[in-house]
């Protein structure tokens, strides 16, 4: 699975509303505390706007409602892979992500044969709590060099103005969440994104 570098991640169908149209490729919904017949509208909005746009979608969690809705790929945290059935996922042809934080968590995300592994977070976040302190740009290094050509997604933490040096450490993609997202002005800095990690692409 070739990653576009640019891997924002929104709560809402309403947030991909606004940013597909400005020339997204990649992009996460991930949902939380909601009901599940909600999320499942949200996906399927999802998938008709992501396909409009020639985006590809990931889904956050749910990976069933991902199968039914027949979505591109799936994003498995740890806690998920505890009953996520891969073998669904697998014949349902969806592509897999996993998160990890530390070595054995990198071991059991290789184990699931994933598409790509994200590491995060590379810096300190406010999106959720964390069982896991900032890995940063040392740790992100390794993990590229343990993958290989396996795609690496950067994630946590992450402004614009240093997503070149997590580039530079390995990663394939950053992801990017309130730095977009708190902006005050969200499409502007987004446009902002897709020019740097355009050059980062074409350099």
């Amino acid at each position: 699975m070739k990653l576009d570098p640019f891997y924002p991640i929104f709560d809402s169908a309403d947030w991909l509303a606004r940013m597909l149209p400005l020339g997204v490729r990649l992009v996460q919904l991930r949902v939380k505390d909601r009901p599940e017949a909600e999320v499942a509208r949200e996906i399927a909005r999802a998938k008709a706007l992501c396909a409009a746009a020639d985006c590809v979608l990931v889904v956050n969690d749910y990976w069933k409602l991902a199968i039914a809705e027949g979505c591109d790929c799936v994003h498995l945290g740890q806690e998920d892979l505890d009953t996520a059935d891969l073998g669904a996922i697998r014949k349902a042809g969806l592509r897999l992500g996993v998160s990890s934080h530390d070595e054995a968590e990198l071991e059991r995300a290789l184990a699931a044969e994933p598409d790509y592994v994200a590491l995060g977070p590379v810096y300190p976040t406010i999106l959720k709590a964390m069982r896991f302190g900032p890995q940063g740009l040392e740790r992100l290094g390794e993990w590229k060099r343990r993958i290989g050509a396996l795609p690496l997604v950067g994630i946590g933490g992450i402004s614009l103005e240093r997503a070149q040096g997590v580039f530079a450490a390995g990663a394939d993609s950053v992801a990017a969440v309130t730095d977009i997202t708190l902006n005050a002005d969200p499409e502007g800095r987004l446009k902002q994104w897709l020019a740097a990690t355009r050059r980062h692409a074409t350099a």
